[in-house]
């Protein structure tokens, strides 16, 4: 496994699923011209772990948005993926950010997880107070108490590479190994951040597992996908409406559209503005009795 891939594996003999998730060219393409603080982007890195971990399990056509909404200095983190593991993501911070765990740096808040998936009527929207010291511990909160399975999470970030390990206990596994799970967590934990972020995933199941079965998955590639679209943005300012549009190019001499999640600003300037609204001309006044 390289790195941008996603790696599903079953331990067979004990019913217990995982995925291995290391990102390097697609997690620096997030952060490239972000400047988060350290803090932030190891937040923003583990999160980013943690989404694809979440969404490798998407079996049809289908968009998975977390978010991580906090009163402290970190006030969002946001990872979209949907089910080719094509990703985007940003946070929202507020200087100073000084070094502390997620809970401290986020504060009290809530966890947002939304699913919209062409077979379902409406989006699921799953929303749950923050609980937990790390963005491992609030999702494996979260997994235990929507799955009512246990899960484990394992994850690191740099400023190069993000990185995860997931385990999860199948309802069967009890049966067929009643210490299995509490063997598979403990050779988990000796796991090393520096092991997350550059081991294959085959290496670092064998070193943590060797004496397990294990069936490893072909792996699946992971992409930051964020391009321009240039046409949303002006069908978005044609539903506003002329006279809204205008008054912001009056007021402020341009109309700037701003896309967090993507890093990118959309520029129009008066000539912009008015082939925009070429074939909708001002309605007339009204008619005076």
């Amino acid at each position: 496994m390289t790195d941008d891939c996603l790696c599903r594996f079953l331990l067979e003999d004990l019913d217990i699923v995982g995925a291995v998730v290391r990102l390097g060219p697609a997690w620096r393409q997030m952060l490239d011209n972000r400047d988060y603080p350290v803090p932030v982007a190891r937040l923003l890195g583990e999160m980013t772990a943690t989404t694809l971990l979440l969404a490798g399990k998407l079996k049809q056509p289908g968009r998975l948005t977390v978010q991580l909404r906090g009163g402290g200095a970190v006030s969002l983190l946001v990872i979209d993926c949907n089910e080719q593991l094509q990703i985007r993501g940003m946070a929202s911070c507020s200087a100073p950010i000084v070094a502390g765990s997620a809970a401290e740096l986020l504060g009290d808040g809530q966890l947002q997880l939304s699913l919209d998936m062409a077979s379902m009527r409406e989006p699921y929207l799953s929303i749950v107070p923050l609980a937990g010291e790390n963005i491992a511990e609030i999702f494996e909160h979260y997994l235990g108490q929507s799955d009512q399975l246990p899960a484990r999470l394992f994850l690191a970030a740099s400023a190069d590479n993000a990185a995860g390990l997931f385990l999860q206990r199948l309802p069967t596994a009890e049966e067929r190994d009643a210490d299995g799970w509490t063997r598979v967590e403990a050779l988990a934990s000796t796991v090393q951040a520096a092991e997350l972020l550059s081991l294959p995933a085959d290496e670092l199941l064998r070193r943590l597992f060797g004496e397990e079965t294990v069936r490893v998955f072909p792996a699946r590639t992971v992409a930051y996908n964020c391009p321009e679209d240039w046409g949303k943005v002006r069908s978005m300012l044609r539903s506003l409406g002329r006279r809204e549009v205008y008054a912001a190019l009056h007021e402020h001499g341009e109309v700037l559209i701003k896309d967090d999640i993507c890093n990118r600003a959309y520029r129009f300037d008066a000539l912009a503005i008015d082939e925009l609204f070429a074939d909708s001309p001002l309605p007339a006044p009204p008619t005076v009795h």
